[in-house]
């Protein structure tokens, strides 16, 4: 394909700089000048094939577009019920992780009156310095770096847990990879070390998912709040299409963006003083009212065992009557706590335990949600 997108530059160039009066002649090669540091290039399949390949089905066009529309009902304030995202930090086993989704089949079961739950299937993963990046860039988690196996994996695996009729949330750290998953996701966090960056901004403004912005590793509740009004804007952008090839994409924006207080290294932030603050800080820059709680990361200082503290205020809130709380995410496992990911030896792992952030295990889960479906209750019977 690149040797007759080649060919075809070469037939037509002569033309084209004619009409545009450049001089061929003074044409000299960038030599040292380009890809000073590429030490090699290899072609990617296309979101296009990947799409072909392992198409979207019925069920699973049904399982995203039903929970797109009850997500986005949740954070409107017209379905009464808490959304939930919960899953691992990672997925890093396909096998795994669809063990894990068949359990928030049967909690969605349980608690869908009062409860609208997601699975985290992240399978990018920001690093701060360097470290595995994830399912979809190192699929065999041997440093081999397969991003084509990667991204077909990774589309079968959200197109596996969408059948079973679980929505999945992502978290989109490359301009590139949402293509992969067009059709399959119903929500998109962008990272708290993304936050700022404008680019990313400008694509979740196009994006058909629910998409919601965390406060910066700092701290700063601010910069997703401007996040959040940044992608609820139109935009024109440099972007690439389903076929890898670069397209100027315009947007309507996104207007279900909203911010995720997920705490910074200095502590927690979802008390009620910090969520009635968030909602002042909203409130003056004219956005609705309105926020998702991440129980972990700065929230829960790094020990998955505090998670629970944080879900459990966080459901006192809800009883209680706070309707800004619209949402609560945790980080939650097969296995509870983490392990240290030997790319050396793989094959070694502890099935169903995290390889990035600890989390808590299944019968923690199952009593965090009983927990939030009790607050959900309340709160709406009051």
């Amino acid at each position: 394909m690149n040797a007759q997108i080649d060919a075809a530059h070469a037939e037509l160039l002569p033309a084209v700089q004619a009409a545009m009066g450049v001089d061929d002649g003074t044409a000299v090669e960038p030599g040292d000048l380009v890809d000073a540091r590429i030490t090699g290039a290899s072609v990617v399949v296309t979101p296009a094939a990947v799409a072909a390949v392992v198409p979207l089905t019925a069920a699973s066009a049904a399982t995203t577009r039903a929970g797109r529309r009850a997500t986005a009902a949740v954070l409107r304030g017209e379905d009464h019920r808490l959304a939930v995202i919960a899953g691992p930090c990672s997925i890093h086993d396909p096998v795994a992780a669809l063990e894990y989704a068949a359990f928030l089949v049967a909690m969605r079961e349980r608690h869908g009156g009062d409860l609208e739950i997601l699975m985290r299937t992240y399978t990018e993963k920001p690093r701060t310095e360097v470290d595995w990046k994830g399912f979809a860039y190192d699929p065999f988690l041997d440093g081999s770096s397969r991003i084509s196996v990667g991204l077909v994996a990774t589309r079968m695996l959200m197109a596996e847990i969408t059948a079973l009729g679980v929505p999945v949330a992502a978290e989109p750290l490359n301009a590139l990879t949402p293509q992969y998953v067009d059709g399959l996701v119903t929500y998109a966090g962008v990272g708290a070390r993304n936050v700022t960056d404008q680019t990313a901004r400008e694509r979740v403004s196009g994006f058909s998912s629910v998409v919601g912005f965390k406060n910066s590793p700092e701290g700063s509740i601010d910069v997703a709040v401007s996040a959040v009004i940044s992608a609820r804007a139109a935009h024109e952008f440099l972007g690439v299409d389903r076929h890898g090839v670069s397209a100027q994409l315009s947007t309507t924006g996104n207007d279900t963006g909203h911010v995720i207080l997920r705490g910074d290294a200095a502590g927690p932030n979802y008390s009620a003083a910090h969520v009635a603050d968030t909602r002042r800080r909203l409130a003056a820059r004219g956005l609705p009212e309105v926020l998702v709680v991440d129980a972990s990361h700065g929230n829960s200082q790094k020990d998955h065992r505090r998670q629970a503290d944080v879900v459990r205020d966080l459901a006192g809130q809800v009883a209680g009557g706070e309707t800004a709380i619209r949402g609560v995410m945790i980080e939650s496992n097969l296995v509870a706590g983490r392990q240290d990911l030997d790319r050396t030896q793989p094959g070694g792992l502890v099935y169903g335990q995290s390889v990035t952030d600890a989390c808590v295990d299944l019968p923690t889960t199952e009593a965090l949600l009983a927990d939030l479906a009790a607050a959900a209750r309340t709160r709406r019977a009051g």
